[in-house]
């Protein structure tokens, strides 16, 4: 089962596998997010609310690719400081990893924001599927 927000414009489209990741568990993607731009300042306020409370204070983000907007090393989000790192790594293309000290690491895919919705969903729908890679279709 997956957590779906997006009822309000500004909420994050965010989907996430239900079940925690195991410590033997060869799952490398936990969950999908649809941006509406690459812009973190306006994005990732709504991708950080969205979160289940028991991921902790994420203090730590890092994307990948040169499509983002990166504030500096970090900004301020709900009066908590986030860093903020970019990274080329061809394995982890289209990822944002989040970084909750004592609580966990967490991958999302990250669909293109001029996605169709009809893409999106399929790309989600894989990314929160138990085994990435038996894919859902759409």
């Amino acid at each position: 089962m997956t957590t779906t927000s997006s009822l309000h414009p500004s909420a994050a489209r965010l989907r996430l596998e239900a079940e925690p990741r195991q410590g033997g568990s060869a799952r490398r993607i936990d969950g999908a997010w649809w941006p509406r731009s690459y812009d973190l300042t306006v994005e990732l306020p709504g991708l950080l609310a969205g979160l289940p409370h028991h991921w902790g204070h994420i203090s730590s983000v890092l994307v990948n690719g040169p499509m983002w907007s990166l504030p500096g090393d970090g900004m301020l989000v709900a009066d908590q400081m986030v860093h903020l790192r970019r990274t080329d790594t061809p394995r982890a293309e289209h990822t944002v990893c989040l970084l909750a000290p004592g609580h966990g690491r967490w991958d999302l895919l990250v669909v293109p924001p001029a996605a169709t919705e009809a893409e999106a969903e399929r790309l989600m729908d894989t990314a929160s599927a138990d085994d990435p890679h038996e894919g859902h279709t759409a």
